[in-house]
């Protein structure tokens, strides 16, 4: 495995030695896993904006949306717990 150097300001290497201690890790480690969080973050950041850009892509092409009343309503059924229809896109009226 390559090796990677970082510096650290002294207060942030004792804040990290403490935080580490705190979760039963090594510094090493604790740094690693931090690092591995804020990759995977970013990855589902990325892929959450590329679905985004496609779906508004589609609906500037195709004129079609979801009114809010019905987006709501589905929503809140699934917070209930209840399984509702997923509401159809639509071109809005008028």
């Amino acid at each position: 495995m390559p090796t990677t150097t970082i510096r650290l300001e002294d207060d942030l290497k004792g804040r990290v030695a403490a935080a580490a201690e705190r979760a039963g890790k090594t510094a090493h480690a604790f740094m690693l896993d931090a690092i591995a969080r804020t990759v995977e973050q970013d990855e589902l950041d990325d892929q959450l904006h590329r679905v985004a850009d496609e779906r508004w892509a589609t609906m500037v092409a195709t004129g079609e949306s979801v009114p809010w009343e019905h987006a709501r309503g589905y929503l809140q059924a699934r917070a209930r717990g209840e399984h509702p229809r997923r509401p159809a896109a639509r071109r809005p009226e008028g």
